[in-house]
């Protein structure tokens, strides 16, 4: 249905949107619980929030409006950095471990 007119749409922050989603995704809430919550009226906008998650991360709940897609692209790049140098680290430590317990 298209909006009318005049209306109003509700903005949701940042904040709003990464505790729903971790909500929906560590704790198991469903939809109807998160809209209840934070007084969403539509279970449609939970499943874009979602899909923008499972695609591009937190980056993907950021208001993208006026924003140049270098720029997007650009931190979309610096994110998979961060992931695969947290991985990194990760194993790194692993390994630190491992080599720990060999006595090498």
């Amino acid at each position: 249905m298209p909006a009318k007119k005049g209306t109003k749409f509700n903005e949701y922050t940042f904040e709003t949107k990464v505790e729903a989603i971790r909500l929906h995704i560590e704790e198991g809430w469903t939809y109807r619980r998160l809209m209840e919550k934070f007084g969403i009226a539509d279970r449609h906008r939970l499943k874009e929030w979602m899909r923008k998650y499972k695609q591009l991360g937190e980056f993907g709940l950021m208001d993208q409006r006026g924003r140049r897609k270098e720029y997007i692209d650009q931190d979309r790049y610096v994110q998979k950095l961060r992931r695969e140098n947290d991985m990194l680290k990760k194993c790194l430590e692993i390994w630190i471990q491992e080599m720990k317990h060999t006595n090498i």
